[in-house]
């Protein structure tokens, strides 16, 4: 059996993940393909928009056999920990013969290069960095400015301002660090940029022209922008438009989970934000992820100006510290990440269990064959995480209760039942294809 690996978000499912997975089974000649997916928070720093169980359950419905959770001190990392995390938890699957990714460039030799020099890291290249580094650029733009100097290649400079395509160089870093045997395929993005908030007519519109048109599924939810005023658009309406954007099983998902368990933003956790950070000093901050000394001194130095969320990340964001940069450190101080634990789970060799979300019912023989082939147990119920070495549990502890302040916010907001992470049910799906 051959089997394609995907890494993904799916924050929210729509045409463009369809058309990825399919491409992928196409286009490497795979039997089926596995996805490792973010859990209710993304590598942008921000909450996912809608339930990590909701969107696997989307996936599954569009034809993934399978979706394992990214455990979230990686899901939440940096593109390079993001990268490592999810290459190593396919590669330790034991089961997964390549990973496809897409990409602005569809150039997986020019991304291949540009990779071998990001891993090798030249000395000329490091001084070049370095030197912009030291003008007060930020690292992505001081990166993108060493390439283009050592290489004296415009188009490689150019790949580097694509999200997808960093992602993509990423993945392939990542592959290299790791030994591993994945055979690396990509196919190129679909319709609109990664960035555009526009609704696109040809049916691939962006994952975040979709987040932007659900904010306006209902003003008196809505808190994802500062100060905005929205019309209480008819939430049919807002289907309408998302007909010819979305497979339509996950369009019958949207419709019956509205306001049950989504739309979720980040201004919705800002009290638990500012409860920890009223509770840390500067020292303290610096155990978390992403927190440098500079930012944690803003941060304390600002806190009496914090009003919500998404207004403080903006607040104490610089030239040097990017916006992506001041949502992850700040989503780890509310989380509780510490560099310290993620520095152990990356010695350790990244992973100690592969936690699976939900499978296709059709497929459930693939989940025997990474049971035989694999060298990570597959933790199916969290009642079966004992045997698991002190480090794994507290790992699985993280992921617990990112997951349970998740749901804590879904039901204070919606008024539904609360249901703790240990009472979550796997997703079985069986329906038809799309």
């Amino acid at each position: 059996m051959k089997i394609v690996g995907l890494i993904t978000e799916y924050n929210p499912f729509h045409n463009g993940h369809l058309h990825h997975i399919k491409e992928a089974v196409r286009v490497t000649g795979s039997d089926a393909a596995i996805v490792v997916m973010s859990g209710d928070y993304v590598q942008r720093g921000v909450p996912a928009v809608m339930p990590k169980r909701l969107r696997a359950e989307m996936a599954l419905k569009c034809g993934a056999a399978a979706v394992f959770e990214l455990p979230v001190c990686y899901a939440t990392g940096s593109a390079e920990l993001f990268a490592a995390g999810a290459v190593s938890l396919l590669d330790r699957l034991g089961i997964v013969d390549s990973i496809c990714f897409g990409s602005e460039c569809d150039d997986l030799e020019s991304l291949s290069r540009i990779a071998d020099i990001l891993c090798r890291e030249p000395e000329q290249y490091r001084r070049i960095l370095r030197d912009r580094l030291k003008e007060g650029r930020s690292f992505p733009e001081a990166r993108q400015m060493a390439l283009r100097e050592y290489s004296h290649s415009e188009q490689y400079a150019a790949l580097l301002s694509d999200p997808n395509n960093i992602l993509g160089i990423e993945y392939l870093k990542a592959l290299r660090n790791l030994k591993s045997p994945l055979k690396p395929y990509t196919i190129r993005r679909e319709g609109a940029h990664y960035h555009d908030d526009a609704m696109h007519t040809d049916g691939y519109s962006s994952a975040s022209a979709i987040r932007s048109l659900l904010a306006y599924s209902g003003s008196a939810l809505c808190t994802d922008r500062t100060g905005g005023t929205f019309d209480n658009t008819p939430f049919s309406a807002i289907l309408s438009e998302l007909e010819d954007q979305v497979p339509s099983c996950c369009l019958e998902l949207l419709k019956d989970q509205h306001r049950v368990s989504y739309p979720i933003y980040q201004n919705d956790f800002s009290l638990l934000l500012k409860y920890k950070l009223l509770n840390k000093h500067p020292d303290g901050l610096l155990r978390y992820m992403d927190v440098s000394e500079e930012l944690a001194n803003r941060i304390c130095a600002r806190l009496n100006d914090f009003f919500n969320y998404k207004q403080f990340c903006e607040l104490i964001k610089t030239r040097e510290i990017t916006q992506t940069r001041v949502n992850r450190a700040l989503l780890h101080i509310m989380l509780g990440l510490k560099k310290e634990d993620t520095a152990v789970y990356v010695e350790d060799g990244y992973h100690y269990y592969a936690r699976l979300l939900g499978f296709r019912k059709d497929r459930e023989k693939i989940l025997a064959y990474a049971a035989r082939k694999g060298n990570l147990p597959l933790l199916t119920r969290l009642a079966d995480s004992a045997h698991l070495p002190p480090a794994g549990q507290k790992m699985l502890r993280n992921d617990i209760l990112a997951s349970n302040l998740y749901m804590s916010v879904v039901t204070d907001r919606y008024k539904t039942a609360f249901q703790n992470e240990y009472r979550q049910q796997m997703i079985k799906v069986s329906s038809r294809l799309p």
